[in-house]
């Protein structure tokens, strides 16, 4: 099993640690916060080999400089989105080898958050930044209802044993809209206890598995009946797609209190 390990940055981001072969060798993904991760490596007597990078928002990104000046790494992120101290960029289809990981991930193509969102898959997770977060998804800024949609439709395409590891800890919010719009799902219910539990430990709510969100996340469950009778009721109309009821949640979770 693929070790990764979080460096917490901000108020609520993860910065992930994907040890290689030799645990002592990391690549850092998604290094908003280059500080936080300095002091991680430090600490942990762990050496970078590598950045890689979901998406171009500078809590994701903004620590990239600095590492690279630290130590020269190369750095691979989404092509399409300029983002200082990239070495390379990738698309959906490319593959991307960490040197010294004995490693490798598949790039897909996640737009929605963003216009060129990707994500890095192998060893049995699956590295998502903004996309899909556990029990939630990302807000569609740059992109289209459908775009996020078909985004989060190849995530789900991926083995149900999948580990998902996003960009925040925003479960237990996400859980409190999850419960509003399928007041009944008791596996909802159930995750939203684990999950307050943990954090009252401080411990991570992730990495979550395909399969656990198949079961408590509304944007994978747009199919569902429950979902669409919920959105349709918010909506106050019929909705005539999948992408409607998509779309009617996504605006619904906007505003959520």
């Amino acid at each position: 099993m693929l070790e990764v390990s979080p460096v917490r940055a901000f108020r609520d981001n993860y910065v992930w640690l994907i040890h290689g072969d030799d645990p002592t060798q990391v690549a850092i993904v998604d290094p908003g916060d280059a500080a936080p991760v300095l002091q991680a490596l430090q600490q942990r007597g762990l050496t970078p080999v590598a950045i890689l990078l979901t998406h171009h928002h500078p809590d994701h990104s903004g620590g990239i400089p600095a590492l690279r000046e630290a130590f020269d790494l190369p750095a691979w992120g989404p092509a399409g989105e300029p983002v200082a101290g990239l070495t390379a960029t990738v698309r959906g289809g490319d593959r991307v080898e960490p040197p010294g990981l004995g490693l490798t991930f598949d790039v897909i193509d996640i737009p929605g958050h963003t216009a060129g969102h990707i994500a890095f898959h192998g060893h049995g997770a699956v590295f998502c930044g903004d996309t899909l977060f556990s029990a939630g998804c990302g807000r569609v800024f740059e992109g289209t209802p459908a775009q996020m949609l078909a985004s989060l439709d190849a995530l789900d395409a991926l083995p149900p044993d999948t580990r998902v590891y996003c960009g925040h800890e925003y479960t237990s919010a996400n859980l409190r809209f999850a419960q509003a719009v399928e007041p009944d799902n008791a596996a909802i219910r159930a995750h939203a206890a684990q999950v307050a539990a943990w954090r009252r430990g401080d411990r991570p709510s992730l990495p979550s598995t395909l399969a656990l969100e198949r079961r408590i996340n509304p944007f994978l469950r747009c199919d569902e009946a429950a979902v669409q009778q919920s959105a349709a009721q918010h909506a106050g109309r019929p909705l005539a797609s999948r992408i409607e009821v998509f779309a009617t949640v996504r605006r619904w979770k906007d505003d959520f209190a």
